[in-house]
């Protein structure tokens, strides 16, 4: 499967219409790049006629869990209809419980898009009246404060930003923690009153652990792509052999992804006069080269399949119960499991799994071009008069540190799991530990991929006057525009942070398929 994204920055607005045919670029443009929520008249009467049913539910008097019951293992307490409203502002209040650092304000986003999405489909009898608040909440750009730690995979953390919807909670305003019903005010907003239903269905389910693993499921995607291109890169700064990337040997192993990153170097490398200098210099390169396509694809591998599985999870509905339209219009109300996270959980491992492997392929690139024993010719640290200055001697260290918290990063949470509400809830998925630590591998993989381009590009320019491919020279010329050549020591955090944000932004990325077409991961 070639995943091919659009440009989410380019998405001013996102119609809800059907969100079970939303895709990754419609989720980033509203979360990421603040394109506008709309809701369609088809949207609001989905909404409107799985309310109408709760509200039978609740007059009816049926037995529904956390409509007329407790919640967990107090489902065996009834709940009489009078009491339908409190019930649900005690289990925001109740379970409002999560601690430490907030999620970011793309974390926070994130999570609030997500719940309209999951409520969207029309199975959990929310208002609409509630989804509007939200809407306008990311609409106005309002990030409600919600600690992020303390999470089992859904209840705490949400709860937190349900609180800013009744006007309880904080909102975060230029740094600052606020009262959310003062912030609210302001901006000509009013706090919703929960009804029946509403308080539990916004707080259970996958919506932040799929918002999570949506997020660092887009990143991955578009750090495979710039894997790539540092790859190639590393090709020219090392003088690879291009022979080890010859289509022959990879269709002798059938998978496509390492197909596809073979080819993808050689487009890169396409017109190079270095690798054309040096493609029968060495009988064979050390594996950081040689077996580049290997593991770049088996990467890619869990990546695609990543994106795959969590898609399908935006895509689905995760509420418990879940209200279904009948044939004699009494309606029915269904507990399940959907909530459950072990989908999302276990495909967010793998993608912290990938960011370790390929990091590992990074990283050591890194050391073998700074390594004068290991760079066939090139002086230390890739810096004139070594000794008197250290070069990249530290980026290297920074590139190790970083690798082994990926690593550490990449160990699995959706293996564990321990039981809540009395036993009530055995097994636990543990996947909003997954699905946040997913997201921090990534990021750290960025930065990886940051120091390991601006290294190349010393390691080339020592080359000279042997010119690079177009595709890579392109990317050489662009960076030297703010990124100079090192002939001296110098403050190297600003060029790191700068190529970072080129490789986050998917920057590099769109430049070099300006060149060679689609950089494919399969």
């Amino acid at each position: 499967m070639d995943i091919k994204l659009r440009n989410p920055k380019n998405i001013k607005e996102v119609v809800l219409t059907d969100c079970e045919k939303l895709d990754l670029d419609d989720f980033m443009a509203v979360v990421r790049f603040h394109a506008k929520v709309i809701f369609s008249q088809e949207f609001k009467d989905k909404i409107q006629a799985s309310r109408n049913l709760i509200d039978r539910f609740l007059e009816e008097g049926r037995i529904i869990y956390g409509v007329t019951t407790g919640f967990g293992e107090n489902v065996r307490y009834t709940i009489q209809p009078e009491d339908a409203k409190t019930l649900q502002k005690n289990i925001v209040r109740s379970h409002a419980c999560a601690v430490g650092q907030p999620l970011s304000e793309e974390q926070a986003r994130a999570v609030m898009f997500m719940t309209i999405i999951n409520m969207g489909k029309g199975h959990s009898g929310i208002r609409l009246e509630t989804l509007e608040l939200i809407r306008n909440y990311l609409n106005k750009d309002l990030v409600p404060f919600a600690p992020g730690e303390g999470s089992v995979g859904y209840l705490g953390v949400e709860a937190h930003l349900v609180l800013a919807y009744i006007g309880e909670g904080y909102i975060l305003k230029d740094g600052q923690k606020l009262p959310a019903a003062c912030v609210m005010n302001e901006c000509g907003l009013e706090p919703v009153t929960l009804e029946c239903k509403e308080g539990l269905s916004m707080l259970n389910g996958t919506i932040t652990v799929t918002a999570l693993a949506l997020l660092a499921s887009y990143d991955s995607i578009v750090s495979m792509k710039n894997v790539e291109i540092a790859g190639a890169l590393c090709f020219e700064a090392l003088r690879g052999t291009t022979k080890a990337l010859d289509p022959r040997i990879h269709q002798n192993k059938k998978h496509v992804e390492q197909q596809a990153s073979a080819e993808n170097l050689l487009r890169m490398l396409d017109g190079s006069e270095i690798s054309e200098k040096y493609r029968d210099a060495k009988v064979q390169d050390a594996y950081v080269m040689r077996v580049m396509p290997h593991v770049h694809g088996a990467a890619y591998r869990l990546v695609n399949e990543a994106y795959e599985a969590i898609l399908e999870e935006m895509r689905s509905v995760s509420d418990n119960p879940e209200i279904f339209e009948t044939e004699d219009g009494r309606g029915e109300a269904l507990m399940s499991g959907n909530f459950d996270g072990t989908f999302v959980g276990s495909h967010a491992d793998m993608i912290g799994m990938a960011a370790a492997i390929v990091g590992n392929q990074v990283e050591r690139s890194i050391d073998r071009m700074v390594n004068r024993n290991l760079n066939d010719g090139l002086p230390a640290f890739l810096v004139a008069n070594p000794g008197l200055n250290n070069g990249y001697m530290i980026p290297q260290y920074t590139a190790a540190g970083l690798q082994n918290e990926i690593k550490l990063l990449a160990i699995p949470a959706s293996i564990d799991s321990i039981p809540t509400c009395a036993g009530q809830e055995d097994p636990v998925s543990m996947a909003y530990n997954a699905a946040k630590r997913a997201g921090e591998a990534v990021r750290k993989l960025q930065y990886l991929i940051a120091i390991d381009i601006m290294v190349s590009l010393q390691a080339i320019d020592m080359l000279k006057p042997l010119k690079q491919g177009k595709a890579t020279q392109k990317i050489h010329d662009f960076i030297r525009e703010k990124v100079a050549y090192v002939d001296e020591d110098r403050y190297f955090y600003p060029d790191i942070e700068y190529i970072y944000g080129l490789v986050k932004d998917g920057v590099l990325v769109e430049m070099m398929e300006e060149e060679i077409g689609s950089i494919r991961l399969s």
